[in-house]
């Protein structure tokens, strides 16, 4: 069986993101599918000891095309100004929030270059730099990745998976929940390709200040738990993709089966 999956990019990826990348043996990164406006291509969150704040990477909306994410632009990259506004306000409000968290130090140096030194044109750039970075944090990174941006695929929503599925050899696939909005079961039962709907069970884990925050980027686990700690609570209660392979959880199981 070989499961493929994919995504959107989206900046400082929730933790749900990655057990969906956890549970596929190749992953498209869709960085030329349409920008979501109001969604997680650009923004996330992170705790402080008011509330969760909005880290948001400002679009350069006169620039942009947005039909294509691997278009987008950030507002003002070759103004030093405008970029060290976002870039260095942004490493500001993680330095502040999580400076005494437990593992803050074993990964600034990377964040703080990430944000102080480098310079981000395009927003899919960013993100592309960002996932990587955390998979390899995580140690998720032996899952081959496809930009479809490199590569010829065809088709929208369930049509677009269906072509990744077929073009990369794939007898099985895993959407996120919100896929069981749009897919339609009969084209794949017609390729008999498998069908799996992700289930994540957000974890509880120990945050900084009071009370709990779901939903948060990835940095508020890694910097409180390090990267060993992080992938177990991701897993936690959660299944993975050796239980998925021998499971009967695919909604078109007896289909693809009988």
């Amino acid at each position: 069986m070989l499961i493929i999956s994919g995504h959107q990019p989206t900046y400082l990826p929730w933790l749900g993101l990655f057990h969906k990348f956890s549970l596929c043996d190749k992953f498209v990164f869709m960085d030329t599918v349409q920008y979501l406006d109001g969604d997680w291509n650009n923004r996330n969150k992170i705790k402080t000891s008011q509330s969760p704040l909005y880290l948001t990477v400002p679009i350069d909306k006169k620039k942009s095309n947005f039909n294509n994410l691997n278009e987008i632009y950030i507002h003002g990259y070759l103004n030093k100004d405008s970029r060290d506004f976002w870039q260095k306000k942004h490493w500001k409000s993680i330095l502040i929030n999580y400076s005494k968290a437990p593992y803050f130090k074993e990964f600034s140096d990377e964040l703080e270059n990430m944000y102080v030194n480098k310079i981000w044109k395009k927003l899919s750039e960013l993100c592309w730099y960002q996932l990587n970075f955390f998979l390899k944090i995580l140690k998720l990174n032996n899952i081959e990745i496809i930009k479809m941006s490199e590569f010829k695929f065809e088709g929208r929503k369930d049509d677009l998976v269906l072509n990744h599925c077929k073009k990369l050899k794939g007898n099985a696939v895993v959407f996120g929940k919100h896929g069981k909005d749009y897919v339609n079961i009969e084209k794949f039962n017609k390729e008999k390709i498998l069908v799996y709907f992700q289930n994540f069970k957000h974890p509880t884990y120990k945050q900084n200040y009071q009370g709990f925050e779901e939903n948060l980027s990835i940095l508020d686990l890694l910097l409180n738990h390090g990267s060993e700690k992080s992938i177990e609570i991701i897993k936690k209660d959660n299944i993975t993709i050796d239980q998925l392979k021998k499971s009967n959880d695919w909604v078109n199981y007896k289909q693809i089966n009988q």
